[in-house]
């Protein structure tokens, strides 16, 4: 791994390792992947200002959030079947999160049990995908209660599967079949066959979905009764409000793209929301989140702290969404890629770089520490052809964007 130098060579890496299914599963897109690439391209829309002659001498990469400081302000997002990517997957990332002084998310849809994932990370947060159905609801919540977890981060933009026909002529479909061609596909990757499926299959059986009801589920391979995304579209604001009641942890809405969206998590009480189009992988064409994000900046102010996932690859795609009013920024893929190179140490060592590339990033920025980031440091770029943040009003109406006046 030592000439592995950025989070793209991991990727690199990732895919000669991974079998094609499980690379796509993990770096693809839906339909026509427009989110997925917009995501990543949004970043470079923006173009630093920097400022010199400042004393950065002394500076540091720690960001508090709420009443807990961490090494940076970068956390690992929530990842789900990671028990495909690496013997367990789900666990390594804790422990790597844990060792790193970084927050961690678990997934709805890991393997390994919640409540062994809060023994090696305590203070490890929770990531629901929950059906309109509060009884259901309540029994999930008893769960983490009993588990310890503080922070609960519900998904809204996940109300019905997304159309991921990469993974449909990859023959990586849920429940999980094995065909001939995925047979071949892992007998042309020995080292993953190995080390992963069947050292997976010698230890913890089938893969589960462990952590999406309030009992341990089916095996991947199974259809569960009650469906995997069954009363997911019956989710609404009200159920948010009333859970708002009965949770005394942090409440975390995941998947804020609208101003009024982000208002009403305001509304309710809740704690943070995490701007994101779900890493690109659920509705195609919608709005970068870095794009959105000024917006909703805008839209609440310092109420409540904004978090942003998708795209995110670099110390610099770091500091401009906290430029643009982000607290916290989550990544996803590229801890997953350093999972399949290296397990821990391979998820270690991609937070290690982009922890040293944010160091380095704010002395040459001018700042001494995160904090000290500011959208004065920022410009469009010239070529940008998308509409300033400040035409997207929160009370344009359903459309949310104003008619759009040239270039920024």
């Amino acid at each position: 791994m030592s000439m592995l130098l950025s989070t793209a060579d991991y990727e690199r890496a990732a895919r000669r390792r991974l079998p094609r299914c499980v690379h796509g599963f993990v770096l693809g897109g839906t339909e026509d992947g427009a989110s997925l690439r917009e995501n990543r391209r949004a970043f470079d829309d923006w173009q630093f200002v920097p400022r010199g002659l400042n004393d950065v001498s002394q500076r540091h990469t720690r960001a508090t959030l709420w009443d807990t400081e961490y090494a940076m302000p970068v956390g690992l997002a929530p990842t789900g079947l990671t028990a495909l990517v690496a013997h367990d997957g789900d666990l390594a990332l804790a422990r790597a999160a844990q060792a790193a002084g970084v927050p961690f998310i678990i997934s709805g849809s890991s393997s390994v049990p919640l409540e062994e994932l809060m023994q090696a990370a305590p203070g490890s947060w929770y990531q629901a995908y929950f059906p309109g159905d509060r009884e259901r609801i309540g029994r999930i919540v008893q769960r983490l209660q009993a588990a310890r977890v503080r922070t609960l981060v519900v998904t809204m933009d996940t109300c019905v599967a997304a159309n991921r026909e990469n993974n449909a002529r990859l023959h990586f479909n849920i429940p999980f079949r094995l065909t001939p061609r995925l047979l071949l596909d892992g007998a042309l990757h020995p080292r993953w066959s190995l080390g992963v499926l069947l050292r997976s299959l010698a230890t913890r059986g089938v893969p589960r979905f462990a952590n999406l009801y309030e009992e341990i589920g089916t095996p991947i391979t199974v259809e569960p009764p009650q469906g995997f995304r069954t009363g997911r579209d019956q989710l609404t604001w009200d159920d948010m409000a009333w859970l708002r009641q009965r949770w005394d942890g942090r409440l975390v809405i995941k998947g804020v793209l609208h101003p009024q969206d982000a208002q009403r998590a305001l509304d309710i009480g809740a704690d943070a929301l995490i701007v994101s189009n779900h890493g690109g992988r659920q509705l195609d064409g919608t709005v970068a989140p870095l794009h959105a994000l000024p917006a909703i900046a805008q839209a609440v102010g310092h109420a409540l702290p904004i978090l942003l996932d998708g795209g995110v690859r670099r110390g610099t795609d770091v500091l401009k969404a906290l430029a643009l009013g982000a607290r916290f920024v989550f990544v996803g893929r590229p801890t997953l890629c350093g999972l399949a190179v290296g397990g821990v140490e391979g998820v270690r060592d991609v937070l290690a770089l982009l922890q040293q590339e944010i160091d380095r990033d704010l002395a040459l920025l001018g700042c001494a520490a995160p904090d000290a980031v500011h959208a004065g440091l920022l410009r469009p770029h010239p070529r940008a052809q998308w509409p300033h943040p400040q035409t997207w009003r929160p009370d344009a109406g359903d459309a949310g964007v104003a008619p759009a006046t040239g270039n920024p």
